[in-house]
C-alpha cells in the first residue's frame, strides 16, 4: 500500500498542498521568489503556519511583485508589524524588501529561475528515499545555492531554508519512493 509521505499529516489544506504543489518544478522566477520568501518567513515556525497564512501574505505583500516591494519603506514595514494575518517580524520583513532589491538585480541579468536552476542544468534531482528520517535537513547543493543567495544580496535563506525551498519548488524530489505523488512529480521534471 502506497501512503503520501508522513510530514503532510491529515489536515486538508496540508494534504492538498502536499498533493498538488509540494515538489511539482516551477519556473515561474516570481512565484519562486515568493516560496523563497514564504520558506524565509517559516524560519523557526512549522509550513502549516505559513501555508494557513498565504493568501494573507499574498495580500500584504501586493501579490510579492518585487517591483513594488523593491520601493518599500519604513512606513511599509509599520503597516506590515501591525498586520495579523501574517508574520509579524521586523527581521523577516525588512529582509524581503532587500530580497526583492536583490531579485530585481537578478533578473535584469539571467533571471531569477534561470540563476536557480542552472544548479540543477534545469533538470530535478530525483531522489527515491525510502523514509523520512532519509530526508536531509540541507545539502552541500543547499549550502552552495544560499551562499550565491547571499552574495546577490538575498537574507533568510540559509542551507536550511534553501533545501526546504528547493523540495518546494521541485528541484529535488524528496517525495518518499512509495508516495503516490513521488512519479507524478518525476513525471514532470522528465518533461
Amino acid at each position: 500500500m502506497t501512503e503520501r509521505c508522513g510530514w503532510c499529516g491529515t489536515e486538508p489544506i496540508y494534504v492538498d498542498y502536499h498533493d498538488t504543489e509540494w515538489g511539482v518544478p516551477e519556473r515561474d522566477p516570481r512565484a519562486l521568489w515568493e516560496k523563497l520568501i514564504l520558506d524565509g518567513f517559516q524560519a523557526g515556525l512549522s509550513w502549516i503556519t505559513i501555508l494557513k497564512k498565504r493568501d494573507n501574505f499574498r495580500v500584504a505583500f501586493e501579490g510579492f511583485r518585487p517591483e513594488i516591494i523593491a520601493r518599500w519603506g519604513e512606513a511599509e514595514v509599520e503597516r506590515l508589524l501591525r498586520d495579523p494575518g501574517i508574520v509579524r517580524s521586523r527581521a523577516k520583513i525588512e529582509a524581503t524588501i532587500g530580497n526583492a532589491r536583490a531579485y530585481l538585480k537578478i533578473a535584469e541579468g539571467e533571471g531569477f529561475d534561470t540563476f536557480l536552476w542552472r544548479y540543477m542544468d534545469g533538470t530535478p534531482l530525483q531522489n527515491r528515499f525510502t523514509t523520512l528520517a532519509e530526508v536531509p535537513a540541507w545539502t552541500p547543493l543547499s549550502e552552495r545555492i544560499s551562499k550565491d543567495l547571499k552574495k546577490a544580496g538575498f537574507r533568510f535563506c540559509g542551507p536550511t531554508i534553501t533545501y526546504a525551498f528547493m523540495q518546494a519548488v521541485g528541484m529535488v524530489n524528496d517525495h518518499i519512493a512509495t508516495c503516490p505523488s513521488h512519479e507524478r512529480v518525476a513525471k514532470l521534471g522528465r518533461t
